[in-house]
């Protein structure tokens, strides 16, 4: 399957995720940016509350794109410690660059949020959005955060993503929903007919449209 835009397949996942709707304390959460986009398209077919969940990749040096963690808005820390042994990377380095992503989290919370508080968690249905999942390791992040907030539920539902990395994950969450877990993943975009970038501008319109319904 090949979504058309991050727009579209927020609404097949929305017909897959049809089960929550009526759900009395449900929560849709994007990680952004993209996964906000996706997770917009959720809220709103849901009839449910949108959030962001900000959580930034660790980047390995001279490869930004090749994560060796993740860091969440709460300040929890995933490392992956094989691969950072297997390249031989500093721990002054990994400390440095998870200073400045949590910088960065910061910086786009309050953006993002304006003057909102951020929704609560405890005791909720928690729905997690991204746009896909390669390594699964910014996402194995947030849901370990989210965890500690207590949910009654915790469901994350990402349009494509590797076998492998979606059974990591439904280690983690109570409930996984994919629509594709193609075999010979190659990258998260292969599966867009447009996968262009989400501004941050575009991050805050959704959020404000969200909050006015």
């Amino acid at each position: 399957m090949y979504f058309e835009d991050r727009r579209h397949a927020g609404r097949l996942l929305a017909a897959a995720l049809g089960f929550l709707r009526g759900e009395q304390q449900l929560l849709v959460l994007g990680i952004p940016r993209g996964g906000i986009v996706v997770a917009a398209e959720i809220a709103k077919a849901l009839h449910a509350p949108l959030d962001v969940y900000i959580v930034r990749k660790i980047g390995a040096p001279y490869n930004p794109e090749m994560a060796i963690g993740a860091v969440a808005s709460d300040g929890t820390v995933v490392l992956d410690q094989p691969l950072i042994a297997h390249l031989n990377i500093p721990a002054e380095y990994v400390h440095q660059e998870t200073e400045r992503q949590r910088k960065e989290i910061e910086r786009r919370s309050k953006a993002y949020r304006g003057t909102r508080e951020e929704q609560p968690i405890t005791g909720k249905a928690v729905v997690l959005i991204d746009d896909g999942v390669a390594t699964g390791s910014t996402v194995l992040a947030a849901l370990r955060a989210i965890r500690q907030k207590s949910p009654a539920r915790l469901v994350l539902a990402v349009p494509v993503g590797p076998p492998e990395s979606i059974r990591e994950l439904s280690k983690e969450a109570d409930q996984v929903i994919c629509l594709e877990t193609p075999e010979s993943f190659w990258a998260v975009g292969a599966y867009y007919a447009v996968f262009d970038q989400t501004s941050d501008a575009e991050v805050i319109m959704l959020l404000d449209e969200s909050a006015q319904q």
